[in-house]
């Protein structure tokens, strides 16, 4: 999980983050039906929600094409947004999980997370194109393009 504390050191706000009830995962999990991956629950669960508002001006700085990732969602957040984008034209089939500053969502694909994954492939909604297209194998490997910037 050194990925994820990485991140966590190099780019979560100074605010204080509450670490989420492994419970309140669990009952997210039922809601969706589907099984979130390791890692993910590991950052949430350690950490809290993580803001990171200082990724997209490194990004920036960096002319980098990376996709700026500012704000992990709360488990409200990530039923709720994921059945509303769905309504507003985003491709049936992911949950989200964080945002940018503009709108645009990572998610995960509903058909991976249908049996226990520690680690699964992240996925970019670009609200303004509403098109879904991967941007990591892994979300190790996604949280890992912020930790090299």
């Amino acid at each position: 999980m050194n990925s994820i504390d990485q991140f966590v050191k190099n780019w979560g706000s100074k605010n204080v983050m509450v670490p989420i009830n492994r419970d309140d995962i669990d009952e997210l999990e039922s809601k969706l039906g589907l099984l979130l991956p390791d890692v993910y629950k590991y950052l949430i669960s350690t950490y809290g929600l993580v803001h990171s508002p200082n990724v997209l001006t490194k990004v920036c700085d960096l002319n980098s094409d990376v996709s700026a990732v500012q704000d992990f969602l709360s488990l409200e957040d990530v039923y709720s947004l994921s059945k509303l984008y769905e309504m507003s034209g985003m491709p049936k089939g992911h949950i989200l999980f964080a945002s940018d500053c503009k709108g645009n969502m990572f998610c995960f694909k509903v058909a991976d997370c249908a049996n226990n994954q520690t680690d699964l492939p992240v996925w970019f909604y670009d609200q303004g194109l509403g098109s879904v297209a991967k941007v990591a194998n892994s979300f190790t490997e996604w949280l890992d393009q912020f930790n090299e910037l």
